[in-house]
């Protein structure tokens, strides 16, 4: 054996290779105070119409509510006065105004289920249709929607009329049912029951609308994964349509209670300017308040109570938003 042979040999280190040159950093353009302007400058006259429009408006309700403001205030003849809260305590106190709380809320609660459900059943209808059918209910709906509410208001009292009403002499033609010269509006109830198929009728277009435009955004391969593994249609709908089209239904649902709590052209009209006391809603009440028994600071109150509790219904709002975004 040689010596070679028992030599250890040596480890070699690899080169070191060269570090990569630095990137040059390139900076940032800093947006300039006129460049941070210019969207702000944009907005301005749009701001502007909005405080002369809403803000102002919303000001002087606001401090007609705490004043003693009636037609000697109106005409000049005394000076209004500041009472505080005592507007509020009376309106408050008064159990005529609960009764009309309660009214508008099951009113309102009443139509938005009923859109929605119409909306929704609808809007699936029209995804099995064929185009042109899609496209003539479309037509269809838009016109019903753009209709004027005095008109469409019209309509319905002659639809609904006690003596000439289409609707009593459909269904005095079923058998044993005899509704010629029923009046919808001798009861409260009933009458509200039609004033809420008005408002429904105006509403079910733009829901239908935009659920239609949401139904489009659904993954086919989902729904079809959901039919593969033993889902069926109502199963699909449940886990797969519903979940996506949740924000838009959130969104359709607020808007259509801030609008069926706010509805005041369909009764007022519907009762001829002049709404008794089972058909009144919070905005007929504080117009009645206010213009018929012209006590203008208590028509303020109870205008004010009603933003407050729309407001909170915006509240719920944002914060299921914020929830979708959080699970999103």
């Amino acid at each position: 054996m040689s010596a070679a042979d028992t030599t250890t040999p040596v480890k070699v280190p690899p080169p070191r290779q060269a570090p990569p040159p630095a990137v040059a950093k390139t900076p940032r353009p800093r947006r300039t105070s006129g460049a941070a302007a210019v969207p702000w400058a944009l907005l301005a006259p749009c701001l502007l119409v909005l405080a002369l429009v809403l803000g102002y408006p919303l000001v002087r309700l606001v401090t007609l509510s705490f004043q003693k403001f009636g037609q000697s205030q109106l005409w000049g003849f005394q000076p209004a006065e500041s009472v505080g809260f005592d507007n509020f305590a009376k309106v408050l106190s008064d159990d005529e105004f609960w009764a009309v709380v309660v009214r508008t809320v099951l009113f309102a609660g009443g139509a938005v289920v009923f859109t929605m459900v119409t909306g929704m059943l609808i809007a699936l209808l029209l995804q099995r249709v064929s185009g042109w059918v899609k496209t003539l209910i479309n037509i269809v709906l838009v016109a019903s929607w753009g209709m004027p509410i005095i008109v469409a208001t019209t309509v319905f009292k002659w639809l609904f009329d006690s003596d000439y009403g289409v609707f009593n002499a459909l269904l005095s033609k079923l058998p044993g049912v005899d509704m010629i010269g029923h009046n919808w509006f001798a009861s409260g109830t009933q009458g509200l029951c039609v004033i809420m198929l008005l408002v429904v009728w105006g509403a079910v277009p733009f829901v239908v609308i935009t659920l239609s435009a949401g139904l489009t955004q659904v993954p086919a391969e989902l729904e079809e994964a959901a039919r593969l593994d033993g889902a069926g249609s109502w199963g699909v709908f449940r886990h797969v349509t519903l979940p996506i089209l949740k924000p838009i239904i959130v969104m359709l649902t607020t808007l259509s209670v801030i609008w069926d709590m706010g509805v005041f052209p369909q009764v007022f009209v519907m009762r001829g300017g002049h709404p008794e006391a089972e058909f009144q809603l919070l905005t007929t009440y504080s117009y009645d308040r206010a213009f018929v028994v012209n006590d203008y600071a208590q028509g303020s109150a109870i205008a004010v109570l009603t933003v407050l509790l729309l407001l909170g219904v915006v509240a719920v709002y944002m914060r299921q938003m914020l929830q979708i975004g959080e699970v999103e």
